[in-house]
């Protein structure tokens, strides 16, 4: 089985905003999942539930959670 590199922070997807919203709960996304048939928003909650699944099949994988702590 072929290994998959993610990119944490890749330059070719902008920044989450306040207006993003996770697609399971509506709560502010921090988590933004780019697959081969599009993308999914997360809450930090929603994306570690879903990263073991996602990830393998990620085109990238873009984690601003840091922004929870940020102050």
């Amino acid at each position: 089985m072929q290994s998959t590199e993610i990119e944490q922070e890749p330059e070719s997807i902008s920044s989450l905003t306040a207006a993003d919203r996770c697609d399971e709960c509506g709560a502010q996304a921090y988590i933004r999942v780019e697959l081969a048939t599009g993308e999914l928003l997360f809450c930090g909650h929603h994306g570690n539930e879903k990263r073991e699944a996602l990830q393998p099949i990620a085109i990238s994988w873009l984690d601003e959670t840091e922004k929870l702590l940020a102050r």
